[in-house]
């Protein structure tokens, strides 16, 4: 069985210490909203690729938080795009029962994965300058309470 891809983005050490400056929670949030943004369009490359016209498999191609192996999260945030836990799901991919393999996960990747990370820092930085207005307003506001 084939094993996930892995990316690591380096330099975006500036990306990084305005992620601390909101906070934990926010930062994550930040980053959370950034990677689902960028892989739904490699979710919906999935759906257009996948072999049946319709039904569960087609369905259940979805962009989560959630690990769909139910392993321990690696990291702080972890973003999936997939199938899921679907059972025909690897047989499409992979082929087996007799029937050849029809991939549309790996091509989905294969042809997503330089947009996805082009521009990803614009959209940090996007998100950030939302998320510290948010910041801000809030500040704001409860000062003028008192």
């Amino acid at each position: 069985m084939a094993k996930g891809v892995k990316v690591k983005v380096e330099g975006l050490r500036e990306v990084d210490a305005a992620l601390g400056e909101l906070g934990k929670a926010t930062g994550r949030n930040v980053m959370r909203r950034v990677a689902l943004a960028r892989l739904e369009p490699m979710a919906e490359e999935m759906r257009r690729l996948v072999p049946v016209d319709s039904g569960d498999l087609k369905d259940g191609i979805s962009v989560t938080t959630k690990n769909p192996r139910r392993n321990r999260k690696r990291s702080e945030v972890e973003a999936h795009a997939g199938p899921g836990r679907h059972p025909q799901a690897h047989l499409r991919e992979f082929g087996g029962d007799g029937n050849p393999p029809k991939p549309y996960v790996r091509p989905a990747w294969d042809g997503g994965k330089d947009a996805l990370l082009e521009g990803i820092a614009d959209d940090f930085w996007t998100e950030i300058s939302k998320a510290a207005a948010r910041k801000a307003k809030k500040a704001a506001r409860l000062a003028a309470k008192g």
